[in-house]
């Protein structure tokens, strides 16, 4: 018989994953409405993919800050603090009249999410002790990531057709208010650190995180692309560096000596990497190929998140019967032979049997894969870095995203090369194939070993 939460444990779940619902959505939910974005502000294809660079950039570079923040000076302070950034962003996002403003904007909500993100998860570990009760609030969390994810290019859709885009963002204002006011009478003050931030670390991470993703975004145009990808390799081997040194470090390096915690961060961002490429190409895909509206494009993604509502909702039985590690690997299984059949969509393919098909398999995948990677994230890690490991968590997840995208996108112009959306969606998928099956053996060497079902 399953144990049943507290009403204050209850309470906490609750405004941790509306917090991180939130957060996670607004990586997806501009993906389906940027065609609109593009024509409602006249936006470059340039501008284009900084609409959203310059959230997830800012979102993974600050993360380390945030998390490392919490366990300072208390998770409560820096969850509330990034609900007000968040909120406050999200506003100006929606009343952005410049290409400018919008992407400076969306940075702005960026930093929100790096505050808010990893004080969710170690809120979450604070509140409910560990054993089942808080095995099945990971579960949870980690569904949330998958679920917003699938759910945000549905909403995207559906504000860009009927509304206006502009509300996809503005709806997040008065969630954040609510729950600031809820979190503000319920969530316990967390006990403190002594200690400094590393502001030199965060710059540099930051900093290091930009230049690469750049660098790798202009590797098909320009041949100052191997400088910025030069000056990130430095400037993260400073950080790594830096990080040894400090006496607090916003990324403890000893977080990384666990094989299990080291495995799901790798397997995240390959993950990750795989997985925005899919949203951003198929998105495109269903509407410029298929010619639906960006509602309908939204509503394409359906399959995929019915099937990774249904699969997440049985994680936690699945873990308990078969162990995380060995879940993780039937998850990953799933949505490679998913994402490896969607890569042979072309012109004249049935909609139902080329696309909505093989979204099933890619849903249910990642509904089994999510959480069990967050639980294999934090696994046997000690209270007084819980919001550093968290906060890694978070920045597999964000800069794996960033990161695969851009990989992804050089390697479909590339290796492509050719002008035509098919050809490209193609090889852009087969690359994401190949980064689900190096995180799938990674999985098999340092995760499943632990057979450790916590």
């Amino acid at each position: 018989m399953q144990s049943k939460f507290t009403k204050y444990e209850f309470s906490i779940l609750s405004i941790v994953l509306v917090s991180y619902f939130m957060t996670v959505l607004d990586v997806s939910v501009v993906i389906t409405a940027l065609p609109k974005i593009q024509t409602d502000l006249n936006l470059s294809t340039a501008n284009l993919t900084w609409v959203q660079n310059a959230y997830t950039i800012i979102f993974g570079g600050l993360l380390l800050l945030g998390g490392r923040l919490g366990d300072i000076i208390g998770r409560k302070h820096v969850f509330n603090f990034g609900l007000v950034i968040f909120g406050l962003g999200s506003l100006l996002v929606g009343l952005a009249n410049s290409p400018m403003w919008l992407i400076i904007a969306r940075g702005f909500q960026g930093a929100g999410a790096a505050a808010l993100a990893p004080s969710t998860l170690a809120l979450l570990m604070d509140s409910i002790p560990a054993g089942e009760k808080r095995i099945r609030a990971v579960a949870d969390y980690g569904a949330v990531a998958g679920i917003g994810a699938s759910l945000g290019l549905v909403i995207g859709g559906l504000f860009a057709s009927l509304l206006s885009w502009r509300y996809a963002f503005f709806v997040n204002v008065p969630i954040a208010i609510v729950m600031f006011i809820w979190a503000t009478k319920a969530v316990r003050s967390s006990r403190s650190q002594k200690g400094s931030f590393d502001g030199i670390g965060s710059l540099l991470s930051l900093l290091g995180m930009i230049s690469l993703v750049y660098g790798i975004l202009l590797v098909s145009e320009s041949s100052t692309a191997w400088d910025w990808i030069i000056a990130a390799v430095i400037l993260l081997g400073l950080f790594i560096w830096r990080e040894a040194k400090v006496a607090q470090p916003i990324m403890p390096l000893r977080v990384f000596k666990n094989s299990e915690r080291a495995g799901a961060y790798l397997a995240r961002m390959l993950f990750l990497g795989a997985m925005m490429a899919f949203w951003f190409f198929i998105t495109q895909f269903l509407q410029e190929v298929y010619g639906f509206s960006p509602l309908m494009a939204g509503l394409g993604f359906f399959p995929m998140t019915i099937a990774n509502f249904i699969s997440a909702l049985q994680v936690s039985k699945l873990t308990a019967k078969f162990g995380n590690g060995m879940t993780l690997v039937g998850g990953l299984v799933l949505t490679i032979i998913g994402m490896f059949w969607l890569s042979f969509a072309g012109n004249g393919s049935n909609y139902v049997l080329a696309i909505a098909l093989p979204m099933i398999l890619i849903g249910a995948g990642q509904g089994a894969v999510l959480s069990p990677l967050t639980t294999a994230g934090i696994a046997q890690i000690n209270a007084r870095d819980a919001g550093a490991a968290s906060g890694v968590v978070n920045v597999a997840h964000q800069v794996g995203g960033s990161l695969g995208l851009a990989l992804l996108v050089v390697l479909s112009s590339v290796v492509a090369n050719s002008n035509s959306l098919v050809i490209r969606t193609d090889w852009a998928l087969r690359g994401g194939v190949a980064f689900l099956v190096i995180a799938l053996i990674l999985t098999f060497i340092m995760i499943v070993p632990k057979k450790n079902k916590n």
